[in-house]
């Protein structure tokens, strides 16, 4: 019989083997997404330092959204997160997707971010 391995495993798997290539300085650190069911979140972390510099979540009570899970959410986290960065002083980040595919929510977070000034 065939044992197919969950999504969420896969994902981890695509996640490493992204990160061996990503890694995020103090100069430039690193812009992660993780995405639920209910949520999105958005992190940018030093890694030199394992520091998590900025966060930003659809969960936070300043965004004041309603479907805590949609495009417009992961729009709202990415303006969020673009917006707290430039007020640490961070102005470029490495991108690092998570596993996920470049599109949907994922891709609406990455271009908000890039809207509202951070460079990646």
């Amino acid at each position: 019989m065939i044992n197919k391995k969950s999504r969420n495993s896969m994902r981890e798997v695509r996640h490493a083997r992204i990160r061996t290539h990503l890694s995020g300085t103090s100069a430039v650190p690193r812009l992660n997404v993780f995405r639920s069911n209910t949520a999105i979140y958005a992190q940018v972390i030093d890694d030199e330092s394992s520091t998590t510099l900025v966060s930003a979540s659809s969960l936070d009570k300043d965004l004041k959204l309603e479907n805590k899970a949609n495009i417009e959410a992961a729009a709202a986290v990415g303006a969020s997160i673009a917006k707290k960065c430039k007020a640490s002083g961070i102005n470029k980040v490495v991108f690092d997707r998570g596993g996920y595919l470049y599109h949907g929510r994922v891709k609406a977070l990455a271009d908000a971010a890039r809207e509202n000034g951070l460079e990646f």
